[in-house]
């Protein structure tokens, strides 16, 4: 017999609380995340456009022959866009009667395609104000890809994205599903969810290992210019796949395993380093097999693994989140 409290289900599936106009903190946070797209949608509409703007002469980006990246822009162009909607939803009334898996389906794909640029380029700073940036004569004799001022505009306006972002879907979350994961774990999962789990704390394991590896200038793996092209920007981008990798395994186990601890932090964990493992690595694997990965990303055969591993890794921690869900519905 399951030890669950009993969540009283509302008609229709779903909580539906009464509709409120949102608060001040809401609307600017809105306002926030609306104006934060500014800067990626007008380059890339320009891009489309077939502007070159703070794209150098000589960059990969400009030789002939390269539709995919094309494809890629106009794909990246509709996901930004979609924040747009997204923060709509999060603070109209109309948005409480979306179909739950319509809004946790981009949620989760903003979280995993944001989380290792808000750690990531942070840290890349720190690194460079502390003097261990990369060598500029070493950058200078690189392939020249995207002007660096790209990057200083961009970057920011994700940052703020994903703050404004997770300020108005956590109120929503708790107003809507808040019963789905308030409370302790409980019971632990049946046996096959907990071996999925240990699968994906295993597969994080080695993925993590492998990127810290490289991550810390490690060369195996790599090709000679790939080593070449190391750098403290590349190693801050290794160590935050290593951490969402392990983040997600952790947090798969967590909630696999049950116990006294409380429910949210777990499911946090599991959510966000599945997110980030996933959409990262099916992002950088699509990106490498259209032949348009950009300058300096490794397209060795262990690179592809590695990439495969963090899908594999992303997967098995969303089943079981899935099933964590679906026995806090059922009990």
């Amino acid at each position: 017999m399951t030890t669950r409290a009993v969540h009283t289900p509302r008609p229709g599936g779903a909580a539906q609380p009464p509709a409120s106009r949102p608060g001040a903190g809401r609307r600017f946070l809105r306002a926030a995340a609306i104006a934060a797209t500014v800067p990626y949608l007008t380059l890339k509409t320009a891009w489309l456009a077939g502007s070159h703007l703070g794209i150098p002469d000589g960059s990969v980006l400009l030789e002939p022959g390269r539709p995919f990246f094309t494809v890629l822009n106009g794909l990246s162009l509709v996901m930004d866009s979609s924040v747009v909607l997204l923060v709509l939803v999060l603070t109209r009334p109309w948005g409480q009667r979306v179909p739950s898996w319509l809004l946790l389906l981009p949620v989760f794909i903003a979280t995993g395609l944001l989380t290792p640029i808000v750690l990531g380029f942070p840290g890349q700073l720190l690194l460079r104000g502390a003097g261990l940036g990369p060598d500029e004569a070493a950058r200078a004799a690189q392939p020249p890809f995207l002007d660096p001022w790209v990057f200083h505009v961009v970057y920011p306006g994700f940052i703020i994205q994903a703050i404004a972002l997770t300020g108005l879907f956590v109120p929503y979350a708790r107003e809507r599903w808040g019963r789905s994961w308030q409370g302790v774990l409980e019971e632990r999962l049946p046996s096959p969810t907990g071996v999925v789990a240990g699968a994906a704390a295993a597969m994080a394991a080695v993925v993590a290992a492998t990127h810290l590896y490289w991550a810390f200038g490690g060369t195996a793996g790599h090709d000679a210019d790939q080593i070449a092209q190391y750098s403290s920007d590349a190693g801050a981008v290794s160590f935050v796949h290593a951490l969402c990798a392990l983040t997600a395994g952790v947090g798969a186990v967590l909630l696999a395993g049950g116990g006294d601890r409380r429910a949210w932090w777990p499911l946090v964990m599991a959510w966000t380093g599945a997110a980030a493992t996933l959409c990262w690595g099916l992002w950088m694997m699509t990106a490498v097999l259209g032949g348009d990965s950009g300058q300096g990303e490794p397209t060795t055969t262990a690179t592809y693994l590695i990439y495969a591993g963090q899908m594999i890794v992303g997967l098995l921690a969303v089943s079981v989140m899935a099933r964590f869900l679906a026995e806090r519905r059922t009990g």
